[in-house]
């Protein structure tokens, strides 16, 4: 009697497809656990693992794992060192930023300090003679005067005296005034004059600029005069005739006289 090989949907599987089912039944129940129990028995008369092709996919699945692994360390590594790099620019940009804050504080420190310092200097006044007194007051009568009254004050100094500025200010005469003797007028930073008469010499030249309390010359009793003194003017201009009160003048940029 003559047998038919099967055909069409009733074929039998071939060697490799089933080999490769096994392969697939055995990864599943190796993840359960099931397997354990199995394995002698179910699995003693079938092929070698190496026959079936499950050792190179497992190998394959192991080295595909390690560069994965690997990958992601190299990966890892790769963002922790990118992280300390930011951070350390972060960092230096801030103590650059903190560095500049500083400078900039320093700056505006020291022109402020400058600008309180020269305003202070501007606003410095002292007594042309200091520790003296007023002999002779502001618009006192006599035939002594051209104009009939006193246009100053006098202070008394005996000869050779140092005579000061009051303040900060530019000479504008230097020299010979008549009536006035040697004489120093000088112009103050806030436009008005001041001058200082009857001086035995001075010592300072037109357009040299002096500060509070720089000598200025050395009193006398040069020009109209009864006897060596310091006289005094404060002047809305470098011209006779603008005085102003000296005592007020002198009171109201502080000076205690």
């Amino acid at each position: 009697m003559a047998f038919t090989r099967a055909t069409g949907k009733h074929r039998r599987p071939s060697r490799v497809q089933r080999g490769t089912a096994r392969a697939a039944g055995v990864a599943a129940l190796a993840g359960t656990g099931v397997v354990g129990t199995l394995a002698a028995p179910a699995l003693a008369a079938e092929p070698a693992a190496a026959q079936t092709g499950l050792t190179p996919v497992v190998t394959l699945g192991d080295v595909v794992a390690d560069r994965i692994d690997a990958q992601a360390a190299a990966q890892h590594e790769a963002a922790r060192v990118a992280a300390q790099e930011a951070a350390r620019k972060a960092a230096e940009e801030a103590a650059r930023e903190r560095a500049a804050e500083e400078a900039e504080k320093a700056r505006a420190e020291k022109e402020r300090a400058a600008r309180e310092a020269e305003r202070k200097r501007l606003n410095t006044f002292v007594s042309p003679i200091p520790g003296s007194y007023v002999s002779t007051a502001y618009q006192s009568g006599g035939a002594i005067w051209s104009s009939g009254s006193h246009t100053g004050i006098d202070f008394h100094a005996a000869s050779g005296t140092p005579v000061h500025s009051v303040g900060v200010g530019t000479v504008v005469e230097a020299g010979w005034g008549g009536a006035y003797g040697n004489q120093v007028v000088i112009k103050m930073h806030d436009g008005t004059y001041t001058q200082y008469a009857h001086l035995s010499s001075f010592a300072v030249s037109v357009g040299q600029e002096v500060a509070a309390g720089e000598q200025i010359g050395l009193s006398g009793a040069t020009g109209n005069v009864t006897g060596a003194h310091l006289h005094f003017e404060a002047r809305m201009s470098a011209e006779y005739g603008s005085d102003l009160d000296p005592v007020a003048y002198l009171r109201s940029h502080g000076v205690n006289i």
